[in-house]
């Protein structure tokens, strides 16, 4: 049997909702084509934010637009006799009134309209960030400890929230590892933050990622210019001579931060001088020190993060004693797979 329309059984048809929805992470205005099609072809065009900062836009393209808040049954009558309403959705994405009109299509006792959610604009990738500065614009002018707090006084969780990263990745946790990386992503915008009040030197977050930016580009030639690259020792040559170019110094030590671990400062120190081509003997000395010296430039040379090996090798002893004890490993997941540094790769990619 075939279904007749609603026109041809001499009922009016039930028409046609399109709930628009936009980011407000895109500027107002930057729609989707089949949206300003939508907007123009509407019998009405309705939006219960009159501060909403599509409005202006719409009204400057010859779109009319009601502010009105709808309930669902007054929107399905609008829409009475093939009427299409446009209802421009407000942040919160007007869940009152999608809730209303699941109800009454549950009902079976109204003749619903066609329902359509069409997007309007679409965030881009990293769009988030924008959501995380304004965040913390917020906490910065109204939470009382993070408006006192100084570059100084937060030096101590971007060590810490560094190490908490390490331990996610060699734990394997993936869950762990998202949550991590947010903490850090955290430092950088507080520490951007701080610094848009200093009264002699002020930069932004925009600031920092455009520094990093200009500086990835300016390190890969062989990716924006016109350089080639076929080998990880090919990238090595062009990253050494670019960062040679840009820091001018005079040391293959100058740069590398001596408050790093111990063990992490000796694999520095012998990547610099094994990269530069130096022969320098181990100093001799009598003690644990020079022994643990030899022991991370033996690492080093063998592709070991000679840190990363006492960790785990603390690791295995944490549980060892956990046993003595009578106590279970804690849980964790398997930990990712390592891999020593391939022959050429450079040594950091941070300076």
């Amino acid at each position: 049997m075939n279904e007749t329309s609603p026109e041809a059984r001499g009922e009016a048809a039930p028409g046609r909702i399109v709930l628009l929805t936009t980011s407000h992470r895109v500027a107002p205005g930057l729609l989707s084509w089949p949206a300003w099609q939508a907007l123009r072809a509407a019998d009405a065009v309705l939006c219960a934010d009159g501060a909403h900062p599509q409005l202006p836009y719409l009204r400057e393209a010859g779109i009319a637009v009601a502010e009105t808040s709808p309930t669902a049954q007054e929107l399905v009558d609008a829409c009475a006799g093939g009427r299409t309403v446009v209802v421009v959705a407000t942040g919160e994405g007007e869940p009152a009134l999608t809730d209303g009109l699941a109800r009454l299509a549950g009902s079976g006792r109204v003749a619903m309209p066609e329902l359509e959610l069409l997007p309007a604009s679409y965030d881009l990738p990293g769009a988030r960030l924008l959501d995380l500065v304004q965040v913390m614009d917020r906490i910065r002018a109204e939470c009382p400890w993070s408006s006192r707090q100084t570059h100084e006084g937060l030096a101590k969780y971007g060590i810490e929230e560094a190490y908490e990263l390490v331990e996610a990745i060699e734990a394997g946790d993936r869950e762990e590892l998202r949550e991590e990386l947010g903490d850090v992503l955290l430092q950088v915008v507080f520490h951007s933050r701080i610094a848009e009040e200093d009264p002699e030197a002020p930069f932004s977050v925009d600031d920092v990622a455009g520094g990093i930016v200009a500086k990835l580009i300016h390190r890969h030639p062989h990716v924006f210019g016109d350089e080639e690259a076929e080998t990880p020792e090919d990238v090595k040559e062009h990253w050494l001579r670019t960062k040679a170019e840009e820091k001018r110094r005079t040391s293959v030590t100058d740069g590398v931060p001596l408050g790093q671990p111990g063990l992490a400062l000796a694999a520095k120190l012998a990547s610099r001088t094994r990269t530069a081509g130096l022969d320098v003997p181990l100093p001799q000395g009598d003690g644990i020190g020079y022994e643990l010296l030899a022991l991370a430039v033996r690492a080093e040379a063998a592709g070991t993060d000679p840190e990363a090996a006492l960790r785990a090798a603390a690791r295995a002893y944490r549980d060892a004693i956990r046993a003595a004890e009578g106590l279970a490993p804690p849980h964790r997941r398997r930990p990712a797979p390592t891999r020593p540094a391939l022959p050429g790769e450079p040594d950091t990619v941070e300076e």
